[in-house]
């Protein structure tokens, strides 16, 4: 059942998905990519800083070792003096573990950003079962691991053998030559054994990255049904969508009756439809439609008009037609000049009238 379930997947993950799985902390991530990383910041300071180090290394050591028969034999003493070498030791390497910590951090949140899912740590009982465990060591995920962890240590040997291969006469002398010079030429020896580890492990990291995003893409796709369904729960409870649908309508409604009182006509059917036209003639290129409603919509337009002295004519065709071809806050059309602007004019007329 399992398996038809995989096959049924056959559908790209939606962003709805992937940030829930960011949620939980599931994101494509490489080890290899962090551990190169940390092998080349490794490397680094071992380039630029290894002279430094292996000095302050020498001079705590001859500083103890040659004041040895000043160092009391009482616990106390010597309890002191291994305190002392220890934070010795912290300080020469400080730059080392602080810069691989960086590294670490800084590798996790370029690929996978910033998260907290707390849910990634709490305990489960499922992580505990044997059959599950079982499950994942034997898993093809688990394979896949194993059989890259072999190839890469075989490949990271080879490499780095052929690297440090040309030292080889050069270190069976070492044992003939001065401590000082030995050191240096062993700094050598390193710095190209993890050149070598650095370049074949920059392959490697690269490959995995890769796959671990195609592994893990292929692992959160999604069938048709839980596409349809996710769909489904976005959009919401119908009922819900219907009530905000009502009141935005009630606001834009609200919205429109503020601007009656600054009309300079209502156009009416006379009973069904109403429509609401202001023209200001210094201002505007054509009258422009600032509310308008059928029914009961139309009957507040009306009753708006005449508490505000608004003039209503009636005029069915034009009413109708206004009503179905211009929307709010739109210029008349074309098309309807001639009749709106005989309203317009007789409206005009009609304020003359009274003023005189």
């Amino acid at each position: 059942m399992a398996e038809e379930d995989d096959a049924q997947k056959t559908e790209d993950p939606t962003e709805r998905k992937l940030a829930r799985s960011r949620e939980k902390g599931e994101t494509a991530s490489s080890t290899e990519l962090k551990s190169w990383g940390l092998l080349a910041t490794a490397t680094l300071i071992v380039v630029m800083l290894a002279p430094m180090m292996a000095n302050d290394l020498r001079l705590m050591l001859v500083k103890f070792i040659g004041q040895s028969e000043a160092i009391a034999g009482d616990l106390e003493h010597i309890r002191f003096f291994f305190s002392e070498l220890m934070v010795g030791f912290f300080k020469i390497l400080f730059p080392l573990f602080g810069a691989i910590m960086i590294t670490g951090i800084a590798f996790t949140v370029v690929q996978s950003g910033w998260i907290w899912a707390p849910s990634k740590i709490s305990p489960e009982l499922s992580k505990i079962s044997l059959k599950k465990g079982l499950g994942r060591m034997f898993s093809t995920r688990a394979v896949v691991e194993f059989v890259k962890g072999i190839l890469k240590l075989f490949i990271v040997s080879i490499v780095s053998v052929a690297f440090i291969l040309p030292f080889y006469t050069d270190i069976t002398l070492l044992p003939s030559i001065e401590f000082i010079l030995t050191l240096e030429r062993m700094n050598l020896v390193i710095i190209w054994f993890l050149a070598g580890s650095v370049a074949v492990m920059a392959v490697i990291a690269a490959f995995d990255y890769m796959y671990q995003k195609y592994a893990f893409i292929q692992q959160m796709k999604m069938s048709k049904h839980e596409i349809k369904e996710e769909h489904k729960q976005s959009e919401g409870d119908p009922h819900v969508k219907a009530r905000i649908r009502q009141l935005r309508n009630e606001r834009a409604r609200a919205r429109m009756m503020q601007n009656v009182p600054d009309a300079d006509v209502v156009v009416t059917n006379p009973t069904h439809y109403a429509v609401a036209l202001n023209y200001k003639i210094e201002q505007m290129q054509a009258p422009i439609l600032v509310a308008k409603g059928v029914d009961h919509i139309a009957f507040k337009i009306r009753e708006v008009a005449e508490e505000n002295d608004v003039p209503i004519v009636e005029n069915p065709p034009l009413a109708r037609a206004l009503f179905a071809a211009v929307e709010i806050d739109e210029e008349i059309p074309m098309e309807h000049y001639q009749a709106v602007a005989e309203v317009i004019g007789y409206v005009m007329r009609l304020k003359g009238e009274n003023i005189h």
